[in-house]
Order: C-alpha cells, then sequence, then structure tokens
C-alpha cells in the first residue's frame, strides 16, 4: 500500500500528528485507534512529507528507541510526533530478537531474511519451549517537548511455519494459542484489540485523554 505525498506547508500545526514511520500497516493502525479520542486530529506518515534520515536507533529499550525516533520527527517537521518501537522476545533465544528485530538478519526491514533466522536459531527447541512475546512502546511528543508513552505485550509462541496474509514482520509465525491462529491470520480489528501495539496505543489512549481533552 503505497503512501501519497504530503505538502507539509498544507497541514495545521494544530491538528496534525506525524507517524515516524514510513510503513501504510502502522500509519493505519495507529490512526484506528488514536482517531476515536482525537477526531480532529489529521495522523501523517513522515514519509508522506519528505525524504528524511532514520536517526540512530541506538537505545538499549523500546521507550529509548521510541522517544528517539518521535524526537528526531519533531525536529525534522516542527510537528508533533508519534513513534512506536516494538519487537519480538523470545524466551529460548535470550530475548532474541528484541530492540533489534528489525535488523535481525543484518538489513533493516527484511522480513523474510528475519524471519529465516528466527526459525534457524530455534531448530531443535521443543514446542513447549518457543513461548515469546511482541513486546511495544508507543511514544507522543508534542511540541512542548512533553513526552507520553503507553506499553503492551502480547504473549504466543513461535510456529514452525507461516501462516497469513495480514500484518508484517514476525506476524506468520507468531501463533496465538488463543485465538487459534497466527497474528498474521486475524483481522485488523482483531489485532487492534490484543496486538502489543494495540495494547500500547490503548493505553497511550487513556493518557492523551487526560492530557488533551479538548482534542
Amino acid at each position: 500500500m503505497a503512501l501519497e505525498k504530503i505538502d507539509i506547508d498544507t497541514l495545521d500545526p494544530a491538528a496534525t500528528i506525524v507517524v515516524a514511520t514510513g510503513n501504510a500497516h502502522k500509519l493505519t493502525e495507529i490512526e484506528a485507534i488514536l482517531g476515536k479520542v482525537m477526531p480532529e486530529v489529521r495522523f501523517v506518515a513522515l514519509g508522506q512529507l519528505g525524504d528524511f534520515e532514520d536517526p540512530e536507533e541506538n537505545g538499549t529499550t523500546f521507550l529509548e528507541n521510541a522517544i528517539i525516533k518521535a524526537q528526531a520527527a519533531v525536529e525534522e517537521t516542527g510537528l508533533m510526533a508519534i513513534a512506536d518501537d516494538s519487537g519480538l522476545v523470545v524466551d529460548a533465544l535470550d530475548g532474541e530478537p528484541g530492540v533489534y528485530g528489525a535488523r535481525y538478519a543484518g538489513v533493516h526491514g527484511d522480513d523474510a531474511a528475519n524471519n529465516a533466522k528466527l526459525l534457524v536459531n530455534l531448530e531443535g527447541v521443543a514446542d513447549e519451549d518457543r513461548t515469546a512475546r511482541f513486546m511495544s512502546v508507543v511514544a507522543l511528543i508534542d511540541t512542548d517537548g512533553l513526552v507520553t508513552y503507553g506499553e503492551g505485550a502480547c504473549e504466543g509462541v513461535i510456529a514452525h511455519e507461516g501462516r497469513g496474509d495480514h500484518g508484517f514482520g514476525y506476524d506468520p509465525h507468531f501463533y496465538l494459542p488463543e485465538q487459534g491462529c497466527t497474528a498474521a491470520e486475524l483481522s485488523p480489528e482483531v489485532k487492534n484489540q490484543i496486538s502489543h501495539r494495540g495494547l500500547a496505543l490503548a493505553e497511550l489512549k487513556k493518557k492523551i485523554d487526560l492530557l488533551y481533552p479538548q482534542a
């Protein structure tokens, strides 16, 4: 799903939030959840506003990296910005891929290579020991520098084979026992309710409602 380019000068700074991503899936997911509490706000992806250099994500936690990305977007656009940092934490791999999930195999954003490495590293691990969780932190930074964030986690196990056409990243291999399917087989509506990012956004939404009641 391609994102249309937007002239930043046409945006209302008081009613725009930049989502620090070029990923259309993330933009849609964030807009679907936060749009309910901020109906007058327009959510735009950073990638729609131009070609910006990615900040160095040198944080050691999901929160640190989310703040790094959101702060960079604020500085680049002069607009309020939101960013998430999410990752897969696998118990049998001592927490890997963790904050390095998007570049686990060495190339940022290569989902196929990342999933392949994950499966190789789990070869020989018994099914009952393939427990894992998706974790997410979503941080919102306004133009005054105020940071508000939400956290969420979704428990599951790593499947031996990928299934499903929805989602992205490790979703096809993340099996949810309670749902009886992988994250990539969930409908967007259900995923928003139970996913790590959905839960983090729900927590953030509650905080936004208190901090920005006029939104």
